[in-house]
């Protein structure tokens, strides 16, 4: 089977800043592109740091309240003051995390799930900023046709893979969603035909009605 990857997915005509890049520019980029974030490159495109909207909105935040109704924030330990971040560099969070072009969908999700971010600037083995991938670029996957699952999963899983017959089984897929029916000999495959099928991009869910028969000791079959 072949899942995609960062590569397949990613942007690769990357809006990025420098870390002496001001607030109104960063500002003005976001706007011009439509995007929320941007990353944050050194003078050899290696990312330092990613910027955000919500960084700059961070920095209105803790201004004074021109009508002095509101008490001034306290900056985080270790941070700088409002006022005093005034670049890129100053208001980017740093270090990013960042993904590699080789990995699959799964272990990007996972990474931005467990890092809590939106978007991944991808780097090469120089670690030099390649593109970018965001959420959206990941949700793209489950746009994939259904024909196009069920193709792979008769042809790639059940037949080259796990050397089945495609007629052995009913295979149908709707809106993402796969539904298997027959008999799995021996029984102990039916767990591997949902895991791979599951496996297979784009698939939102399996529903299996799989039954099977375990094999004997002499190789005939007999109800498990």
């Amino acid at each position: 089977m072949q899942h995609r990857t960062v590569h397949d997915l990613m942007t690769r005509a990357v809006v990025r800043v420098h870390r002496d890049t001001g607030f109104k520019k960063i500002a003005e980029i976001l706007a011009e592109y439509n995007i929320t974030a941007l990353p944050v490159v050194d003078d050899d495109e290696h990312p330092v740091g990613v910027v955000s909207e919500a960084d700059l909105l961070g920095k209105q935040a803790g201004q004074p309240d021109p009508a002095g109704l509101l008490s001034s924030r306290e900056p985080r330990p270790g941070s700088r003051a409002p006022g005093e971040a005034g670049t890129a560099d100053e208001l980017m969070t740093s270090p990013p995390v960042v993904a590699r072009p080789e990995w699959n969908v799964v272990e990007a999700a996972r990474v931005m799930a467990d890092k809590q971010v939106k978007r991944l600037p991808v780097v090469n083995e120089a670690d030099r900023l390649v593109g970018i991938l965001s959420r959206s670029d990941l949700v793209r996957v489950f746009l994939r046709r259904d024909d196009a699952i069920h193709e792979e999963i008769t042809r790639d899983v059940l037949e080259r893979t796990l050397g089945l017959a495609a007629s052995q089984l009913t295979v149908e897929v709707e809106d993402g969603c796969v539904t298997l029916r027959g008999e799995v000999t021996p029984v102990h495959l039916i767990a591997v035909v949902e895991r791979l099928c599951q496996g297979v991009d784009g698939v939102v869910k399996v529903r299996s009605h799989l039954t099977g028969r375990a094999e004997t000791a002499l190789g005939t079959a007999a109800l498990p």
